[in-house]
């Protein structure tokens, strides 16, 4: 077990709030803050540099949003760890970020103490609710059945097109083996089996017509 310091990236197009959450960790012996970004393009194209443990992002950012950045993120670096921290309690926000890839959900407004122990927390492979967040998230909150995250929606999309994985793969910048884990995803959520499914699917709820269909 290594006593190296957890490598922290944070992520805010705030920069008050970036450089506010830096000042309250930058002293903590455990933690190493390796930057700041503004955006999730920015993060998506630095992160293989930078080489983070752990990456604070925001949700609401300008261009790439948090969520999107974190599925982009673990498709390429599965061992990161992303902990979301925002303004929003709602369920809705909770349950997508999670849906999405992230390790944990914290808000702004806990103490440094709870941040740094939702940064260990996520390091140590646990999954990270502040108490806010999980007073806001129980059975009767959920969904029947798992909702979509929009990288799946894009790759549903493109195979209902009648794309092969190697297409989608050179379309969205991402392995093969990456899609078909997302097309085996994507096949379980909605409880359909076959590629012929999918398709009859996609034109059913307006997927092929762009309706902007919800799933």
């Amino acid at each position: 077990m290594t006593n190296a310091p957890i490598r922290v990236l944070i992520v805010d197009d705030h920069p008050m709030v970036a450089e506010g959450i830096r000042f309250l960790l930058e002293n903590e012996p455990q933690i190493d803050v390796i930057g700041t970004l503004s955006n999730g393009q920015e993060v998506i194209d630095q992160v293989e540099d930078l080489n983070p443990d752990v990456i604070l992002m925001d949700l609401n950012m300008p261009g790439i949003g948090g969520l999107s950045a974190t599925e982009i993120i673990l498709e390429r670096r599965p061992e990161t760890r992303i902990l979301i921290l925002s303004m929003h309690d709602s369920p809705e926000y909770i349950s997508s970020a999670l849906t999405h890839g992230a390790a944990g959900y914290v808000l702004k407004d806990v103490p440094t103490e709870k941040i740094k122990q939702a940064i260990q927390a996520v390091m140590d492979g646990q999954q990270y609710l502040c108490t806010g967040a999980k007073g806001s998230i129980n059975p009767a909150n959920q969904p029947d059945r798992e909702q979509l995250t929009n990288r799946e929606q894009t790759i549903l999309l493109q195979l209902a097109q009648g794309k092969s994985n190697k297409d989608v793969a050179q379309d969205l910048d991402i392995s093969i083996r990456t899609v078909e884990t997302h097309r085996k995803n994507i096949k379980r959520k909605l409880g359909i089996s076959s590629t012929a499914g999918l398709t009859r699917y996609a034109m059913e709820h307006g997927v092929l017509q762009g309706t902007g269909a919800k799933f």
